[in-house]
């Protein structure tokens, strides 16, 4: 018996090695284990230290505003990106078809970002650096129209996971359809219709938060390139009548405003 148990387990490894091998057709590993070839970031908050790269602030050594180690392989459009990673402390995110901000600052980045957050309803989600926030949370499918309105499809419970542990971000982008996944487990589903606002092609990089000192460290970055196209119109994806409108945050009211005058 004890002989049959080995010889199942072993097919059951030799099948799981032939799926992983499958599934694997494509990637392009763009951390190399041993140093920052392709990356770029600033050398007091970057390092690889046994065979992972770790980003890391302090009390002692804070960035001003948020900063990123930025591949600099080049841009990326249609593709599927596998990053391992786990992070403590404030929180981090994978930035992806992204611009380089320099009137801001060194190594300030804007654009889509696979949030990495201790909390579970924006852990994952795609949030918008220095642009439109958040734009689709934990738990939810959402399309923007072309007027740049957000419509909730659905929404589910978020995936949960603790970030202080290895996790895997996937990140999918087709045209203008957008997915992220934990584990393999689909977080969020975005198609962005907002031509004037939404981004089909741009650099990758990983955000180190400015404020609490925090730490992140990526295991492997392996990225897929996927064919050109995608792009589909808002008449493919019609927003349902059921959908939930998300209304604009209100601006916060000046000190003082709201006040009945005095008579």
């Amino acid at each position: 018996m004890k002989r049959v148990f080995w010889s199942g387990v072993a097919v059951a490894a030799m099948a799981a090695a032939m799926i992983v091998r499958a599934d694997d057709a494509g990637f392009v590993s763009l951390f190399n284990g041993k140093d920052l070839s392709g990356w770029e970031g600033e050398p007091d908050y970057w390092s690889v230290e046994d065979g992972v790269i770790v980003g890391r602030t302090t009390v002692e050594k804070k960035v001003p505003f948020n900063k990123f180690i930025i591949w600099r392989g080049g841009t990326v459009k249609n593709f599927e990106l596998r990053v391992v990673l786990k992070q403590a402390g404030n929180n981090s995110g994978i930035q992806y078809r992204s611009r380089e901000l320099k009137e801001v600052g060194p190594f300030s980045v804007g654009g889509y970002q696979c949030d990495v957050h201790p909390s579970p309803a924006y852990n994952g989600m795609l949030y918008e650096e220095r642009g439109r926030g958040i734009v689709c949370q934990n738990g939810q499918k959402v399309i923007v129209d072309d007027k740049g309105n957000k419509w909730i499809v659905s929404e589910t419970a978020p995936v949960e996971a603790k970030n202080d542990e290895w996790h895997e971000f996937t990140i999918i982008a087709q045209g203008n359809h957008l997915i992220h996944k934990i584990d393999g487990k689909t977080v969020m589903e975005l198609y962005d219709h907002d031509a004037a606002k939404r981004a089909l092609e741009g650099i990758l990089a990983i955000q180190l938060h400015g404020g609490p000192p925090m730490t992140v460290q990526v295991k492997s970055v392996r990225l897929k390139t996927l064919p050109d196209g995608g792009l589909v119109s808002l008449a493919d994806t019609p927003i349902p009548g059921n959908a939930k409108k998300v209304e604009p945050p209100k601006p916060r009211a000046k000190k003082g405003a709201g006040k009945k005058p005095v008579r």
